[in-house]
Parts: C-alpha cells; sequence; structure tokens
C-alpha cells in the first residue's frame, strides 16, 4: 500500500481495493498543520491503514518542521502509542 501527499487537495490518501483511506489536515499557519480527520473504508479497517496515513502525515510534518495538532481523535491516539512523534505536537 502506499500513500500519496495530495498538497493542494490538504489530504494523505491510500487507494485501497476497498475504497479510499484518506487523512484530511488544514494549515493553520506556514509552521502548524492540524490534523483534521482520518477515515478508513470499513472494510479495510483493522490492518494498519489509518496508522500508515498518520505516519506518513508526521513524517511529512517533521521533515518540513511543522507543528501538529491532533484534532481528529484517532491522530491523537496514534501518537500516545508512538512517542516518538510527541515532539511535533502543537498542543
Amino acid at each position: 500500500m502506499k500513500v500519496a501527499h495530495a498538497p493542494a487537495a490538504h489530504r494523505f490518501v491510500a487507494l485501497l481495493p476497498e475504497g479510499e483511506a484518506v487523512l484530511v489536515y488544514q494549515m493553520k499557519s506556514k509552521s502548524v498543520m492540524d490534523v483534521l480527520s482520518t477515515h478508513v473504508p470499513e472494510a479495510a479497517r483493522g490492518r494498519g491503514i489509518g496508522g500508515a496515513l498518520v505516519e506518513a502525515a508526521l513524517i511529512h510534518a517533521r521533515t518540513h518542521n511543522l507543528r501538529v495538532i491532533p484534532s481528529c481523535w484517532y491522530v491523537e491516539t496514534w501518537v500516545e502509542q508512538h512517542p516518538e512523534y510527541r515532539e511535533l505536537m502543537a498542543e
């Protein structure tokens, strides 16, 4: 599975046989990315796809020196389980 970044649409996307998995974000400023939501088609859940979307977004944030607001509950939960990304959190 490949996660693609669609910066013009403010999304990270994974195309799956079950449909499109998406992480949606908004830039609050030039240095702060607010992750608003993640969605994985129901038939594809439980396979780590949501985590792959979150990790792709956080790697992007780290690479571009961005802070992240985890407005999406899934992102907040995922980061709690992956402390190596906590320093990116803005709140």
